[in-house]
């Protein structure tokens, strides 16, 4: 059997045929980590207990026990998500050494579902980047060539699905960072509905904004592993109580006669070249399944990015205030402590323990939170925030999905626009709309760019109308170019 190129439900078959282990399975995604992590930098913590909990599947089948849809599955988490007994870090120094003593909802049913995780993976601190290069373990490469960003922050999980060092891995999208990174490294990506995933035990960056999704090599997989990890939570009251449809087993490539709107406002021009020449060939492709290609219109996400960064960015002061080397995470040492002041304690500490950009973010936030700032810059962008949904909601009464770019263009060189944190945020134009607006968005592969690079392009539904999402990307998935294509990392 070949694990490089086989799906979920190809590996599950062979398991319950007992052709295959699950620990074979799971020392096969070992030793292509082994090989191969030291170049990308994706994986930053290793679960010891990987094979162990491969025998355990092993076990049950032998016993003749109904396993789970994802048993023996080999998994790898973004670094955002608690796993008990696993460091978690959020690629800060401010949690460097934190190991949750309880299990995000996300992993808990991976586990239940009989998925084995075989570790962290890295991201952009705090999920706070488009590149994943503000980490404390160091930039992720990007596998389908080292010297580009992998995307972020999610860099990590789509780095390590495109180069297949595991079955399927999670990541969590704020403003793209499932879409984004998917597109950049020829994966699949979906960010769900918000509340159709459970985010307690995800570490809040911006806590109306966060979503944890699926990152796979395919529909059919990213799919099945939705369907695993959604659903309403008790722990979690932004859940919803919608049912959760069998998202794999109602997978249909017959799209004929739905109607997938283009957005103006996105192919307005400021597009790379192959950027726009993959979008005409999704366009041509769903013409010839029978799809009918309206023009919609969006007008507030031109104020989308600014919109964003306000409100992202005051959620994440108000979040990361936690953070003060009192309880748990980093502390700054101190010659003398009794004689040092709370606020001298509190800034020493958070001060060594927050990077760059993190330090920048809580800044902006605590700025646009303050008094005599807050009306005028929150408030008024939550305000903005709600026209705009509403203008997608009439969006979408005149067609299905919204098809479009993930990026203005492909991966873009490590360094390249450190400098330029202006120039980064805008990298996330046509992401950003969806967490705003609260609809999932996917990611799917659809192009190359004369650098050998991948381009994604991206899918838009309407509120927890994933299905009907996931059935174009699974048709455009039998038409693009790009499927199962695997770097040689």
């Amino acid at each position: 059997m070949d694990l490089l190129r086989a799906s979920i439900a190809d590996i599950g078959q062979q398991l319950r045929k007992k052709q295959i282990s699950s620990l074979e399975i799971t020392q096969y995604f070992l030793q292509r980590i082994a090989a191969h992590n030291s170049k990308i930098n994706a994986f930053v913590t290793s679960n010891d207990n990987a094979e162990r909990e491969a025998s355990d599947v092993d076990q049950k089948l032998a016993r003749g026990e109904l396993l789970g849809p994802l048993s023996g599955i080999p998994v790898g988490i973004k670094d955002m998500l608690c796993t008990k007994g696993i460091r978690t870090t959020a690629a800060s120094h401010i949690l460097k050494n934190f190991v949750p003593p309880y299990d995000a909802t996300v992993v808990s049913r991976l586990k239940r579902s009989g998925a084995v995780i075989l570790g962290k993976l890295n991201q952009d601190e705090f999920a706070m980047g488009s590149s994943n290069e503000n980490s404390i373990f160091g930039a992720t490469k990007n596998p389908w060539n080292l010297d580009f960003v992998p995307g972020g922050s999610s860099g990590g999980s789509a780095a390590a699905q495109a180069s297949r060092l595991c079955a399927a891995t999670i990541g969590t999208d704020t403003g793209g960072s499932i879409r984004q990174p998917a597109s950049f490294c020829n994966v699949v990506g979906v960010k769900p509905t918000y509340g159709r995933v459970s985010r307690f035990g995800v570490i809040a960056y911006a806590s109306s904004l966060d979503q944890a999704g699926p990152i796979a090599s395919c529909v059919e997989d990213a799919a099945l592993i939705l369907e695993v990890i959604s659903g309403f939570d008790q722990f979690d009251s932004t859940t919803s109580n919608q049912k959760v449809p069998e998202f794999s087993k109602n997978l249909n490539k017959n799209i004929k006669g739905l109607r997938i709107g283009l957005m103006k406002e996105y192919m307005m021009g400021g597009l790379h070249p192959d950027v726009e020449k993959t979008i005409a060939l999704a366009v041509e492709d769903l013409k010839r399944m029978g799809c009918e290609i309206v023009e919609v219109s969006v007008p507030l996400t031109a104020q989308a990015v600014p919109m964003y960064y306000l409100i992202a960015a005051s959620e994440a002061s108000s979040n990361l205030s936690r953070y003060d080397g009192v309880k748990y995470g980093h502390r700054a040492s101190f010659e003398n402590l009794s004689k040092t002041s709370l606020e001298e304690f509190y800034m020493r500490t958070r001060g060594q323990g927050f990077g760059v950009e993190v330090k920048r973010r809580i800044m902006l936030g605590t700025y646009c939170l303050s008094s005599g700032y807050y009306d005028a810059y929150y408030k008024k962008a939550c305000q903005v925030r709600r026209l705009m949904a509403e203008q997608f909601q009439n969006c979408f009464n005149s067609c299905d999905l919204i098809l479009g770019p993930v990026s203005t263009a492909p991966a873009f060189r490590i360094g390249e626009k450190l400098s330029d944190p202006l120039s980064m945020y805008l990298n996330d134009v046509f992401t950003v709309s969806a967490n705003l607006a609260g609809v999932p968005g996917l990611s799917i592969p659809y192009g190359i760019s004369i650098d050998n690079l991948p381009i994604g392009i991206q899918l838009m539904a309407n509120h927890f109308d994933e299905q009907k999402m996931l059935n174009v990307g699974y048709a455009l998935q039998e038409t693009s170019p790009m499927t199962w294509r695997i770097p040689n990392v």
